[in-house]
């Protein structure tokens, strides 16, 4: 059976295939993991043990030379990400009413809701795509995302500022294990090379692991609406994360559409910031079940459309030959 070979076929499939196995497993049988237990469950629940493994065999697999394109296609990534979700919620504050919307197509959306579904990239998602379809610093760009985190860059956007503890340790946390493995890899060529093969071959893992945190049922329960702002998250930050990934990261904007995704952390910014501001308890509620659909639909449509606007880029001429060689199999 030819199933590797299958599964390549799909646009994303390395990622997408087991991200959408193990959501079906999470909605339909959400005990599985603590039913099962020990590895049965490592392999369910274990997204943040699995990806910190990956983040340092990806930070092994840089070489020290070519970490200034790192630094620049994250910092693009994470400024212009920040930059539109501002823009939309100022926007948004105009039309909008504090609660949000009461009914009809757009009912639960409120400032709190578009601003926490733009303003966060899924990293993790974003490096895995890229690890198929860029180059190895592209893949690392995550790096400066994890500045993203939390509900710190929300609440600023929303104008509250003082309220949130954000500890240094955290963003220390969120790169160390990269930041180990670029260290071990730049200090030994043979290092960097041994664990730069694991890279790809973790994505299914972290894909698996990442889906069962998805509960497909959920766009069920928020309607047209929820997918609705999926898409306008992908047009409304992918457009101008293309345009910067061309003209600032000097990219072929591939690594900017990517971006263009909901980060799976931004499900718990609603309720996080309502209870640090509690005149947003009313339109929380609503905002959490829509960004979590649209959690679940930039995940599947992300690696998507990424796979066809790399292949396209590649008809164009703008992929490297490198990239051409080793990439075009995915």
């Amino acid at each position: 059976m030819n199933i590797l070979k299958s599964v390549r076929k799909i646009p994303g499939g390395i990622m997408l295939v087991p991200l959408l196995l193990g959501a079906l497993v999470h909605t339909f049988t959400p005990g599985a993991g603590p039913y099962f237990g020990g590895f049965t469950n490592g392999l369910i629940s274990g997204t943040v043990p699995i990806l910190a493994v990956w983040f340092f065999c990806m930070g092994a697999s840089i070489n020290i030379k070519a970490s200034g394109t790192v630094l620049r296609k994250s910092g693009t990534i994470v400024v212009t990400k920040v930059l539109v979700a501002w823009v939309v919620g100022i926007v948004a504050m105009q039309f909008l009413p504090h609660d949000g919307i009461s009914s009809g197509l757009f009912a639960g959306y409120s400032v709190l809701a578009l601003v926490a579904a733009m303003d966060m990239t899924n990293g993790g998602l974003y490096a895995s795509i890229m690890t198929q379809y860029g180059t190895k610093e592209e893949a690392g760009a995550f790096v400066l995302t994890s500045l993203e985190s939390g509900p710190l860059v929300t609440m600023l956007i929303l104008g509250s500022t003082g309220a949130a503890v954000f500890e240094p340790q955290l963003f220390i946390g969120a790169v160390l294990p990269f930041v180990i493995g670029f260290a071990l890899g730049n200090l030994d060529s043979e290092l960097r090379e041994f664990f730069s093969r694991a890279t790809e071959t973790m994505i299914p893992f972290f894909g698996f692991a990442l889906g069962n945190t998805i509960d497909l049922a959920v766009i069920g329960k928020t309607g047209l609406g929820g997918i609705l702002l999926g898409l306008l998250v992908i047009v409304i930050t992918g457009i101008p994360l293309i345009l910067a990934d061309k003209y600032i990261g000097k990219g072929n904007g591939t690594a900017g559409l990517a971006a263009s995704s909901t980060a799976g952390a931004a499900v718990a910014n609603p309720m996080l910031i309502a209870e640090m501001k509690p005149e947003f308890l009313t339109a929380a509620q609503s905002a959490t079940a829509l960004v979590a659909t649209s959690v679940v639909v930039t995940a599947i449509l992300v690696p998507i459309l990424t796979a066809y606007w790399y292949k396209w880029q590649q008809k164009k001429g703008n992929v490297s030959g490198v990239q051409q060689d080793t990439k075009a199999s995915a």
